[in-house]
């Protein structure tokens, strides 16, 4: 079940099967300052919702409300000019991969959101049916659909495109919070085709002086790590552009009996968060092994 809601000027997103779990539209890069009103709001719904979650704002990593909570965590790189984040926040070999990416021709700016950078990116996503080891959610989709995802918080985005001559190869989609004190990379994806060309490397230093120009504190790159899994190579090429891990209070609130027993209970989770971490990771190694051979073809093909 998926159920939108508008409480308090707020975009409340509601999922759930047995339990009906509520959170912003846009978790993770919108923020409650006092939740109470929306809280108290949430609880008078004729729809039945059994939890309420929201994270703290960064940099607030100290608990500072009286509800339930647990910690979540964020890849975050704190931002002040480029040339810091050049010379003493990243590693030689991030340097060196974007400077590959100038030298093999990788054109890196902003770009305007219009047909053009739809078509780019729904090219990019129909590169390959996986990426990571897993089916790719957007691939097989048609140019439509991409647009409608794409210009989703338009008000609030700044594109970023790799160009090799006039064909979009990568890209990056911020969007920034109300505040304007944090940008989060909602989209980075590039051809996997031109990865010698390190298009990743260079938008991801062109994101960082986006963010200095805009006077942006943070820029986020979503979760350092997901549940109990341990550090892969996502997680350490976040480390080595600079990203650090901050850990912040994830609050969960209980408005019906069911969402006080399923918290107690931790059902508030995804089954696989529950599996010890040495089958979760032989799990994962059994589905890529599994999705390169059924892809195999397509993915030799690149």
């Amino acid at each position: 079940m998926t159920l939108m809601l508008k409480v308090r000027g707020n975009d409340i997103r509601v999922e759930g099967r047995l339990i009906h779990t509520a959170r912003l539209e846009l978790d993770k890069y919108e923020f409650l300052d006092d939740p109470r009103p929306t809280i108290e709001d949430l609880r008078k719904c004729k729809r039945r919702i059994d939890l309420f979650t929201f994270m703290q704002r960064l940099p607030e990593t100290s608990p500072k409300h009286d509800y339930p909570m647990e910690w979540d965590n964020l890849a975050v790189l704190p931002v002040s000019t480029f040339e810091h984040w050049w010379k003493d926040q990243i590693r030689s070999y991030p340097r060196n991969r974007a400077r590959q990416a100038e030298k093999k021709g990788v054109i890196v700016r902003e770009l305007l959101f219009d047909e053009a950078l739809v078509r780019g990116i729904w090219e990019i996503y129909n590169e390959c049916p996986v990426r990571r080891g897993a089916p790719f959610t957007h691939y097989g989709k048609d140019i439509e659909t991409i647009q409608k995802i794409s210009e989703t918080f338009l008000e609030r985005s700044i594109f970023i495109g790799a160009l090799l001559g006039d064909r979009l190869i990568g890209f990056i989609k911020l969007v920034t919070d109300q505040m304007g004190v944090q940008a989060n990379m909602m989209h980075i994806v590039s051809m996997i085709q031109h990865k010698d060309k390190a298009p990743t490397n260079a938008l991801i230093a062109q994101a960082v002086r986006c963010c200095a120009e805009r006077g942006i504190r943070y820029l986020v790159y979503q979760n350092f790590a997901y549940g109990k899994k341990e550090s892969d190579t996502l997680s350490s090429f976040k480390e080595i552009n600079g990203f650090q891990r901050i850990n912040l209070p994830r609050y969960y609130v209980p408005l019906t009996r069911a969402g006080r027993v399923a918290f107690r209970l931790g059902l508030h989770h995804r089954f696989r968060r529950h599996l010890p971490e040495p089958v979760a990771v032989r799990l994962r190694e059994l589905r890529k092994e599994w999705y390169n051979r059924k892809f195999h073809a397509a993915i030799e093909s690149l």
